[in-house]
């Protein structure tokens, strides 16, 4: 029983045990529930997806059938809560080692720079 393994953790760690998932079970052959609220996860690791809504199974099917037309309006909202654009394993998805620009201009001070901490950044 998986219950929401990769909850609250970073991209990189949660690719980490998403990997590991799936090789034990591709090596040892196991088989687990899954239980996310996280379709990308879902996606990843499940051949066969059941939706619970309210404690009921309100839709069941093969997890790329069930993600590419959902019949439920609770799968449909939670389908569309999932980024599309990277998968959770994949590792590029992580954030960029280059720091964020700390001066960030904000909208009431007419362009002039501040720092991340509010002050006015010297020119």
């Amino acid at each position: 029983m998986l219950d929401e393994p990769t909850s609250a953790l970073d991209v990189t760690v949660q690719a980490r045990i998403l990997e590991t998932i799936r090789r034990l079970r591709d090596e040892l052959g196991l088989a687990y529930v899954l239980i996310s609220h996280n379709l990308a996860v879902v996606e990843q690791l499940c051949e066969e997806t059941a939706v619970l809504y309210l404690g009921r199974i309100v839709e069941q099917a093969p997890t790329s059938r069930l993600l590419a037309r959902p019949a439920h309006p609770y799968t449909a909202a939670l389908r569309s809560a999932v980024p599309r654009s990277t998968s959770p394993l994949d590792a590029s998805a992580s954030c960029s080692r280059d720091p964020p620009d700390r001066r960030i201009r904000r909208r009431d001070a007419r362009s002039t720079p501040v720092s991340a901490r509010g002050g006015a950044v010297p020119r």
